[in-house]
């Protein structure tokens, strides 16, 4: 899995090519999200429009992530995510907890 940051208006794009599944890459992401909120970086933009797949490991990540920036004053934005990535958040009923935009600028702007 290859994980790109970068900084847009006021929120952290992350943007992710790959499956997002148990071992190194759910691991990666969440050791992400734990450097971002030590820097008080908690308006993140996640763009999924490059993950095919998710398992519950690599759910669990970003619905913990979620809390944790809401508990800090931000959030976690999708943007993109695939139909199988859609189809599995919705089967396990978190894909209500996320706002889901076209774009990484439509996401980042709705920090504002």
């Amino acid at each position: 899995m290859d994980i790109n940051v970068r900084k847009q208006s006021n929120a952290q794009v992350i943007k992710l090519k790959g499956n997002l599944r148990l071992g190194p890459t759910a691991d990666s992401l969440k050791n992400l999200f734990e450097e971002l909120l030590q820097q008080n970086e908690t308006r993140i933009v996640l763009n999924l429009a490059e993950v095919p797949s998710m398992d519950s490991s690599g759910i669990g990540v970003i619905v913990r992530g979620l809390t944790s920036m809401k508990s800090h004053g931000g959030s976690i934005k999708l943007v993109q995510p695939s139909k199988m990535v859609v189809q599995t958040l919705k089967l396990v009923a978190v894909l209500n907890l996320f706002e889901v935009f076209d774009t990484e600028e439509q996401a980042a702007e709705s920090f504002a």
